[in-house]
């Protein structure tokens, strides 16, 4: 039995339940032997200042060089392939140099961020806070905080069309989507399911996907419309979800039944299941393959995209939740909620090409992929 953390509106209160999946959640719990809960947040002791202590003008002037380039290095803008990371016990976004495997930067967030989608032209970043109920809009080059839109309920999962003028966001528990016009600011939304969780937009711009989770089903938002025009029924408590690069397909990780559906979007049904590790949470297509990030297996699953066989199972971090790809196809990278990590992956190979420490609790929940300029 494996024990798994849920989320609370309260502040500073857990509630360890066995086989829930924790989707939202601001506090986080690490459970031993024993079932014994240990609350991890992102709150800490606050370094005291020295007393009494003096410094030579030499060592004052060393000191704000240092801290000069320390400036230049964490806040100049981007130029590699970076992964954007949601930090939410860190309340914080990290940026990771993908060519170093490394941290570089953080960006304060606030609101317990979860959803993160970059633009398809790596320009903009938008990032959900559903503790916070507002999207914050970044600068992706200059790594500069542009705006926050307010967003009432829930706003969780996020996606951009792919023209990069409009942000999906879905309302955990407004049982809606909402669409913002970044132009105008303005703002409408269609009913979905239940706990909309995950979303997706077809590469053709065609079609938009929800994940309704405690409806075990996934939403079809007609893009030009903007109405729901299906509701396709998947296994239990879908959340994460993708569209292929034809948009012929998508699939949907299933949390509770440990599985993932494989939907035909032009008949509108599921055509596959495929079985994977303990609590699957979020999927991602490289290299003709479907890879599956499974919370309690502390795994990823593999399978072929063609034949829909299992190819292998890989052991990463502990808790893996976000999952994404390089833009050329050729690494997958998983973010590690409980070990503070972002794998790389090769998609061929399947070796583990590198890890990168990331900010406390790290969910990236989306696209989290930037290419390099």
């Amino acid at each position: 039995m494996k024990l798994s953390r849920v989320p609370s509106p309260v502040a500073n209160r857990v509630f360890p339940v066995c086989a829930s999946d924790a989707e939202v959640g601001s506090s986080r719990l690490r459970f031993g032997r024993g079932c014994r809960a240990e609350r991890v947040t992102g709150e800490g002791p606050h370094p005291t200042p020295l007393r009494g202590a003096t410094f030579s003008r030499k060592r004052e002037k060393e000191a704000r060089a240092l801290f000069a380039a320390l400036f230049v290095l964490l806040c100049s803008p981007a130029s590699a392939a970076e992964a954007f990371i949601t930090a939410q016990g860190a309340d914080a976004l990290s940026i990771v140099d993908l060519s170093k495997m490394e941290t570089v930067a953080t960006l304060p967030i606030g609101g317990k961020p979860a959803g993160i989608a970059v633009s398809r032209d790596g320009a903009r970043a938008f990032v959900t806070s559903p503790e916070g109920k507002f999207l914050t809009v970044i600068d992706a080059a200059t790594r500069k905080i542009e705006k926050r839109i307010p967003v009432e309920g829930g706003p969780l999962g996020v996606a951009a069309s792919p023209d990069g003028k409009r942000v999906y966001v879905a309302d955990l528990y407004g049982r809606r989507l909402v669409e913002i016009d970044l132009a105008s600011g303005a703002q409408r939304s269609v009913g979905v399911g239940a706990m909309a969780s995950g979303v997706a937009v077809a590469p053709d711009a065609k079609t938009i996907i929800v994940a309704d989770r405690d409806d075990n089903a996934l939403s079809l938002i007609d893009a030009a419309t903007f109405s729901r025009v299906a509701t396709i029924h998947v296994g239990k408590h879908p959340f994460g979800v993708t569209i292929n690069a034809s948009s012929a397909r998508a699939y949907s990780a299933n949390v509770e039944s440990d599985d993932v559906s494989v939907v035909d979007l032009r008949a509108r049904k599921v055509i596959a299941t495929l079985k994977c590790g303990s609590r699957p949470y979020t999927v991602a297509l490289a290299k003709g393959r479907i890879f599956v990030a499974n919370q309690h297996g502390d795994s990823v699953s593999v399978f072929d995209a063609e034949t829909l066989a299992p190819v292998d199972t890989l052991k990463v971090g502990e808790y893996p939740e976000g999952l994404a790809v390089s833009g050329d196809g050729a690494r997958v990278y998983v973010a590690n909620w409980f070990s503070n990590e972002l794998w790389a992956v090769d998609a061929q190979t399947l070796k583990v090409l590198g890890k990168a420490e990331t900010g406390d609790g790290p969910r990236a929940f989306g696209a989290f992929i930037r290419d390099a300029d």
